[in-house]
């Protein structure tokens, strides 16, 4: 035992005693000796053997410049934003751009835990950003009910709140893999794809107050936008675990997640999740709308179509290493990315360092919440070999993620909605990381 360390008297997990003989191998190699930390006006008399001949005036020993004077005071500014030096980490359009741009994508690689940060959720919209008055905007309730209702914001937040985990992901989302390897990075095939915790009241509970007739079945969703975008919504997902919310990640909606109100419907596709939403239609049979009908159905490889294909498949993705990344040095490392599944809750992910011949459990993060993105992470040591790293994960329905020779065999090339199938990074000698399809 460490004397160092005290005595929790619980014994390290396997993951654990793993990690530190992986980090102990590989840090005696890196850093023979330890350093002592310089404070004030000391000088340290055991520094690092890898300290550069002329120490640059901001790495330690040296006093660095933003010690020496004060910094920034408070409210600098009123609503916090990140440091200058992470303007990289934004939403990004694809390399390759469409004449008309309809989303932008979330950086995963750049990214920590299972919760997207506001101002870096990937973006999906079919006629603009709506500036809308929240005191002037009203969802309307009527069709198969026994009370019509015009609600405001007020009245809505009236209603018991419930805050919930959930992702969106949406149907689009790696559309490309269909095809051949993309050539971006993580951020530009499986970006579409970002979760939060999402804060409104239960569906159900507006549902309750208007009062369903008997031959309720079907709800048409309708937002504000120029598009007016609108999808049947089966009655039975209303009233389960669907939700009307107005705050995401403790604040208010941001207006290109439709703010003030919007519809969400967890693990179901994106585009159901209607954002400013303003008409709740009760029907007894599915609207058919032009989303529903000409967009966003499944062609198969014998010429028909697959329609209401709702929910999302369980899927995971390694963020780290991915794409265009370069690994900078032998030794370990740690694999992480992200899981999820339409149909519950994450159950296991597994990893492979050599193209799907030999599996290992990988751990994740808790608490693993019901169609909410999961962290996991799996330790390595990287000694400059040649290397195809994938995820596989498992549902709690008992659902696994496929190969991608086992989607394709199932749902052809013509689709374009619903990739889930395992992506494969390659790992090159020099440390280059490239998408491939294994």
């Amino acid at each position: 035992m460490d004397p160092d360390q005290p005595d929790t008297g619980v014994p390290a997990s396997p993951r654990r005693r793993r990690f530190i003989a992986l980090a102990a191998a590989a840090g005696a190699a890196a850093v023979p000796g330890a350093a002592q930390a310089a404070t004030g006006d000391d000088v340290p008399t055991n520094l690092p053997p890898n300290l550069p001949p002329n120490v640059p005036p901001n790495v330690p020993p040296q006093v660095p410049e933003w010690m020496r004077a004060p910094g920034a005071g408070f409210l600098s500014p009123p609503y916090g934003l990140p440091s200058p030096f992470e303007k990289n980490v934004v939403r990004k359009l694809p390399d390759q751009v469409a004449a008309f741009p309809t989303a932008t994508r979330t950086p995963l690689q750049s990214l920590f835990g299972s919760l997207t940060p506001n101002g870096l959720f990937f973006e999906r919209h079919h006629a603009g950003v709506p500036a809308i008055d929240p005191a002037q905007h009203r969802l309307m309730l009527h069709g198969l009910v026994e009370r019509p209702l015009l609600l405001s914001m007020k009245d809505l937040l009236r209603f018991p709140a419930v805050s919930r985990s959930h992702f969106i992901e949406c149907s689009g989302n790696s559309i490309a893999e269909f095809k051949a390897p993309g050539q971006g990075t993580v951020q530009d095939i499986h970006g579409l794809l970002s979760g939060a915790e999402w804060t409104g009241v239960r569906l159900s509970d507006v549902l309750a107050e208007a009062g369903l007739l008997p031959s309720a079945s079907w709800i048409l969703a309708e937002g504000a936008d120029a598009a007016a975008m609108s999808r049947s919504i089966p009655l039975a997902k209303a009233l389960d675990d669907a939700l009307l919310v107005y705050g995401q990640n403790g604040e208010m909606l941001r207006p290109e997640q439709g703010y003030p109100l919007r519809l969400l419907l967890p693990g179901f596709e994106g585009n159901m999740n209607i954002k400013w939403l303003r008409r709740l239609k009760v029907g007894d049979a599915p609207f058919q709308t032009r989303e529903e009908t000409s967009k966003y159905t499944d062609l198969m490889p014998d010429g028909t179509a697959r329609q209401f294909t709702f929910q999302m498949g369980v899927k995971s993705v390694i963020t780290a290493p991915s794409a265009r990344q370069v690994l900078d040095g032998h030794g370990f490392r740690e694999i992480s990315g992200l899981a999820w599944s339409g149909q519950g809750r994450i159950a296991r992910v597994e990893v492979s360092l050599d193209g799907g011949r030999h599996w290992e459990a990988a751990a994740l993060d808790g608490p693993v919440q019901s169609r909410a993105l999961t962290r996991f992470r799996c330790p390595w040591v990287w000694a400059g070999q040649e290397a195809i790293l994938q995820s596989r994960a498992f549902d709690e329905a008992g659902n696994v993620q496929p190969t991608r020779a086992a989607l394709l065999a199932s749902d052809g090339q013509h689709s374009i909605y619903h990739y889930n199938a395992i992506q494969s990074w390659q790992v090159a000698r020099n440390g280059e990381v490239s998408n491939v399809h294994v």
